[in-house]
């Protein structure tokens, strides 16, 4: 069970080339309130590409 005040957030990153759901990754949400984008591999693409935060 989540603590109460529990600003920790399961997010999903989305490939910005093939539009494919490939990792979860937990985002304070008080520190950092602005969409995630991280450069991540991408097993469809075959190569490391550009992965931002799914709405």
């Amino acid at each position: 069970m989540a603590k109460k005040g529990d600003v920790r957030d399961n997010v999903t990153l989305v490939c910005s080339v093939c539009s494919e759901e490939n990792y979860r990754t937990p985002k304070n949400k008080r520190n950092t309130p602005e969409r995630l984008e991280l450069k991540k591999y991408c097993p469809k693409c075959r190569k490391t590409t550009l992965h931002k935060e799914k709405k």
